[in-house]
Parts: C-alpha cells; sequence; structure tokens
C-alpha cells in the first residue's frame, strides 16, 4: 500500500509521531489556501490534522516556521530531487534543459502546488522573513541550476552567447506566469481553448527558439 493511502486510512489516534509533520503539512496547505496565511489560525491547522493545540506548537511554535517547512516539504524538495536527477542525466544541455521544463511543469501544474503557488504570491509582502527564506531556498537555487545549464550549453556550441543568468530568469518567469494562468483560464482568454501539454510545447519553443545558435543578441543600445 503506498505511504500516502496508509495515511488516509489509517485511524489518527493511531499514527505513529514521525508522521504528524507530514500530516500537519497537509492541514496547513488545506487551512492557508482556504485563509491564507495572515488569517488562518495554528490551532485551525491543528483541528484540521486531527492533532491537539499543544501538540502542533511540539512542531511549529509559529505559523512562520509552520509556512517555511510547508514550502521546504513541496518546493525545496521538488528542487533537490530535480538536482540530483540533472546530475545523472547522461544528454545535452538542451536535453537537461528540457527535461528540467518538463519535470517542472508537470510538478507547477499539481492542484497542491498550484495552492502553494497562489499562497505564495498573496502572502510574501507581508512577511519578510519569509521572502527572504524564499529567495534563498527557491529562487536563487533554481535560477543557480538553469544558470549552469544554459552555461554549459554555451561552451558547448548549444547556444548562442548570452547571459545564462538571464536566461534563466526569462524562462523561471515565463513557466511561472503561465503555470499560473493555466490555473485560471477563465480569466485568460487566449488560453481557454489550450491544454497544458499545447502551453509547455510553447514555453519549450520560445525559450528554446530565444537561446539557439544563429539568433542575434540584441544590442543594449537598441
Amino acid at each position: 500500500m503506498a505511504v500516502g493511502a496508509r495515511r488516509l486510512s489509517a485511524p489518527k489516534w493511531r499514527r505513529l509521531p514521525e508522521e504528524r509533520p507530514h500530516q500537519i503539512i497537509d492541514a496547513a496547505i488545506a487551512v492557508f489556501g482556504e485563509r491564507g496565511l495572515y488569517g488562518a489560525r495554528l490551532e485551525d491547522v491543528a483541528k484540521r490534522a486531527g492533532v491537539s493545540k499543544g501538540t502542533i506548537y511540539l512542531y511549529f511554535p509559529n505559523k512562520v516556521e509552520l509556512f517555511q517547512e510547508m514550502i521546504r516539504q513541496t518546493i525545496v524538495a521538488q528542487i533537490d530531487e530535480t538536482e540530483r536527477a540533472m546530475a545523472e542525466h547522461p544528454g545535452t544541455a538542451r536535453e537537461q534543459i528540457d527535461a528540467y521544463i518538463r519535470g517542472w511543469w508537470t510538478f507547477m501544474r499539481s492542484e497542491r502546488m498550484q495552492t502553494v503557488q497562489r499562497l505564495i504570491i498573496a502572502e510574501l509582502h507581508r512577511f519578510p522573513e519569509i521572502s527572504h527564506f524564499y529567495a534563498d531556498e527557491v529562487v536563487n537555487r533554481k535560477s543557480q541550476l538553469v544558470t549552469r545549464l544554459v552555461a554549459r550549453g554555451i561552451a558547448a556550441g548549444e547556444f548562442r552567447a548570452t547571459d545564462p543568468e538571464v536566461a534563466a530568469r526569462m524562462l523561471a518567469a515565463t513557466m511561472s506566469c503561465h503555470g499560473l494562468w493555466c490555473g485560471m483560464r477563465d480569466f485568460i482568454p487566449t488560453l481557454q481553448s489550450l491544454s497544458d501539454d499545447t502551453v509547455l510545447d510553447q514555453v519549450r519553443d520560445f525559450f528554446f527558439h530565444a537561446i539557439a545558435c544563429g539568433v542575434p543578441t540584441p544590442s543594449r543600445h537598441a
């Protein structure tokens, strides 16, 4: 039986202590998604998780630390997995970046991650400590990973000479925006008739054409 299924089916009072942080995180995503970090209370999360208010404080003394752990167990865990996959990937830089784009897109479009992304956008400006944490643990690490891959592709002659950090930032912005927009198609008319796979192909096509050899580098003074 899968671990997730075991957690769902086991009676709350029989769950092992080491499982509690996971069930608290699951509850936090649900409660924060409904009320926002600012409006939610730890006791709300405890109730949803099926633990006492005192128990939740044993693991997370405040909402900020709980929110940070939620990011660690979702986005940071995915970055860890992606870094390992890229280190073991035998292909060219282009093939590695393509695998990165496909894998990260699938992750972004999951229902769980859609909730987390909306929370991050809505809440970061209210909590500077979370903003700094997110910049260090998520934004910078993702940027460095893609920057290294682009630089490798430039050195191998796969991509044109361009600033790898700029290329990484453009890819991140394109993927993040389209990932969010696909989650609210009713408000984005140009996406209403497009599947997630079609949008993914558009993002891939745009990015690889932008850094392809033979494409002139725009002048800064143009």
